[in-house]
């Protein structure tokens, strides 16, 4: 439903959706985040329909595919005010915002997803928002069902990665901020494969038929001791001497286009 415009920041909603922005602590606390720009909230709100309140610009209403949206939000259950480009600009995490800002309720993924997954990825310690956006749309577009985070992973819901994911956080199963016990509990039972530089097999080499798991490691400093421990095979991209390391978003893009490859040889689709 539309409900009129604001225009103080002091609006008890603008102040709200600026805590979700700038805290990490309160997005896990009222289990919600944002979503910017029109792609990802029409996005949210014809896959989901569970977007909790949104703010426009009379710019983006004016928009035929804003318009289109708000004559949908008009009928549906989410709140959204307009609200003057200066305001919007308070709550939007870009130099130049796209005119509009929803509030979206955190998924709460059942471990049972991770269980019934042929392909997982667990990330450790990828501490760039940005780098891990990108990961994570690698990984839906590569068919990973399931995204398992380590403790010192980067936070999946801040707007950056929100941003540079382009919707993957709409579809992926997301488990942020695990243990490594909780991980090995999740990923019994299945082929665990470590993407690092001195593996012995290359990804054209292992089985991504098998149900499996694939470790991205830190760009810093590597792997950690508790990823090592957990997998059971190593895997290297056997580059050009000269080359420098590749970025852990393109390891990963390599990694799980092989084993989607593979996959699509059994079961295309």
């Amino acid at each position: 439903m539309l409900l009129g415009t604001i225009t103080s920041p002091e609006n008890p909603h603008i102040r709200y959706a600026r805590s979700l922005k700038e805290r990490k602590r309160v997005r896990y606390r009222e289990k919600r985040y944002l979503l910017e720009g029109l792609r990802l909230v029409a996005q949210a709100w014809r896959t989901q329909k569970r977007l909790a309140f949104a703010f426009y610009t009379a710019e983006f209403a004016q928009l035929p595919e804003g318009q289109a949206l708000l004559e949908e939000f008009a009928t549906g259950e989410i709140k959204a005010w307009q609200v003057p480009p200066e305001l919007l600009q308070r709550i939007s995490d870009t130099v130049s915002p796209q005119g509009i800002v929803a509030v979206a309720p955190m998924p709460e993924p059942d471990p049972a997803e991770v269980e019934h997954a042929s392909l997982v990825l667990i990330l450790d310690a990828i501490r760039d928002p940005g780098n891990l956006g990108t990961i994570l749309r690698t990984a839906q577009a590569a068919g990973v069902e399931a995204v398992l985070l380590s403790r010192g992973c980067a936070d999946p819901y801040a707007p950056k990665t929100v941003r540079a994911g382009m919707g993957a956080h709409l579809s992926l199963a997301l488990f942020g901020r695990l243990g490594w016990q909780r991980i090995r509990d999740l990923v019994k039972g299945k082929q665990i494969v470590l993407a690092d530089v001195q593996g012995e097999l290359t990804p054209w080499e292992i089985d991504w038929t098998l149900p499996s798991a694939l470790i991205i490691g830190s760009e810093a400093h590597g792997a950690s001791p508790q990823a090592r421990e957990l997998a059971q095979l190593q895997a290297r991209l056997p580059m050009a001497a000269e080359a420098e390391s590749l970025n852990a978003a393109i390891a990963s893009g390599i990694f799980l286009f092989e084993a989607r490859r593979q996959r699509l040889r059994i079961s295309p689709r």
